[in-house]
């Protein structure tokens, strides 16, 4: 379990409040803590979530996946099933050491041969399972990333170049992850059909709007419903120059001459169930529990927010602005909370991220008495080191400080602006991943307090 601190500045209770929300939401999204709430054994019963699998069936139980949390849910595993492990490879962005499950290392956003080699250990430990055998499948944010499997006739750099272009390119998560699962051996219900004919029991964290259990991580144990001419249909889309290896794979695929990834009623899915054990969701109502214990009214907006992060922000602003004028939706002091996914289309050279932007965007909006605060759930926004930020009407304050927001803005460079201003969040890597956090915070005005 990573220690969670934050770095910014807090002048008054509605920074406070802010801070605490968000610290309440990823804490309640800990592997550790996920995973002990979640798995548990009961004689030769091993119970995950309202399912029960009896373990006198199998000969061996393996763990295998990763992701940002992959690592602590593997430390999960290892306290609640000890030596009933008897083998498993999760890979990370920063692996731990295990006693039953081997660690190893994978990047993220961008593939790795580090991820590479890692992902063959899996492939490898699968590659005798049988109707014996138990696999829980460690289903995470980021695997699609850290657990990298080139088809054949796509280089590691092919990958590599063409996951950068599609990052850049404001494509929403279902799009890119269609690209991905068409590039990949293990993406799109690849881990399924290697694993069969063994019973595969998928622990998911999402960090996806909706949890389409066939876009977290790419699908590793989920039936895909993306298609080569999906895939290519992206690419021109976006107006993606890719190397022409991954064109061509994909061409191929679309005139039938490859086979697909498996769909719903493949044979590879007929022993597979999957449990989302936590989501954005999880996240937010301990946020809302952490606002209500603290005086405040609040709400959860939505789950599932997506698009241009610059443009969620305003719509964030007018709810807040509403609240602080109205009393509707709520009568402050309150506190609206949201999550999901928000995309950056970048067009300048910057540094920067979804949450950064977010803020950067509420930043010159803001006309009323409120703190916006939003940040990556996983500890680092987009390719930053930073988890997000946190504003309030004075943070773009003034003719020059709005000019130079303007200009930070249109160059997709959000970070030195808040960074200069002091506030940026920084938690580090938070060992989980549940996507985009967001509060807003409405204090009482004067009059009302009197």
């Amino acid at each position: 379990m990573h220690d969670l601190s934050f770095d910014a500045e807090t002048p008054t209770s509605a920074h406070e409040t802010a801070l605490a929300c968000l610290l309440d939401a990823v804490a309640a999204v800990l592997p550790d803590r996920v995973v002990r709430d979640a798995v548990s054994v009961d004689g030769d019963g091993l119970v995950v979530a309202d399912a029960t699998y009896d373990l006198s069936d199998f000969d061996r139980l393996l763990v295998v996946g990763g992701g940002k949390a992959g690592d602590g849910v593997a430390d999960a595993l290892e306290a609640v099933l000890g030596d009933r492990i008897d083998g498993g490879v999760v890979v990370a962005p920063e692996p731990g050491r295990g006693d039953r499950i081997r660690r190893l290392p994978g990047a993220h956003p961008v593939p790795s041969a580090e991820g590479v080699e890692s992902a063959e250990r899996i492939v490898e430990l699968l590659s005798d399972a049988d109707e014996r055998t138990l696999v829980l499948a460690v289903v995470t944010g980021g695997a699609s990333a850290v657990i990298p499997t080139p088809a054949d006739g796509v280089s590691l750099s092919d990958l590599q170049a063409t996951t950068d272009a599609l990052l850049k390119s404001g494509a929403h998560i279902g799009e890119l992850n269609a690209v991905r699962k068409h590039l990949s051996t293990l993406k799109g219900g690849g881990l399924a059909r290697l694993a069969a004919p063994a019973t595969v029991v998928g622990l998911v964290l999402s960090d996806v709007v909706g949890n389409d259990l066939g876009t977290i991580a790419s699908g590793p144990t989920a039936p895909d419903e993306t298609t080569y001419d999906d895939a290519l249909s992206v690419l021109d889309r976006y107006g993606l120059d890719v190397p022409e290896s991954v064109r061509t794979r994909l061409e191929r695929g679309a005139r039938g001459e490859l086979d697909e990834t498996p769909k719903p009623g493949d044979a590879a899915f007929d022993r597979v169930t999957n449990h989302v054990l936590a989501d954005g969701h999880t996240a937010l109502s301990a946020a809302r529990e952490t606002a209500e214990q603290r005086g405040y009214d609040a709400l959860v907006l939505s789950s599932r927010v997506r698009g241009e992060a610059r443009e969620a922000a305003k719509t964030h602003v007018a709810v807040a602005e509403e609240m602080a004028v109205t009393g509707d939706p709520l009568s402050a002091p309150a506190v609206v909370l949201s999550g999901g996914e928000c995309t950056v289309t970048v067009r300048g050279e910057g540094e920067g991220g979804p949450n950064l932007e977010f803020c950067l965007s509420a930043a010159r909006e803001l006309g009323t008495d409120a703190v916006v605060a939003a940040m990556d759930s996983d500890g680092e926004d987009g390719g930053t080191t930073v988890a997000g930020a946190m504003v309030d009407a004075s943070t773009a304050e003034g003719i020059t400080a709005e000019r130079e927001a303007a200009t930070a803005l249109a160059e997709n460079d959000a970070l030195p602006f808040l960074r200069n201003r002091d506030c940026l969040i920084r938690t580090g890597p938070t060992g989980t991943n549940v996507n985009d956090l967001r509060v807003a915070v409405v204090e009482a005005s004067a009059d009302d307090r009197v």
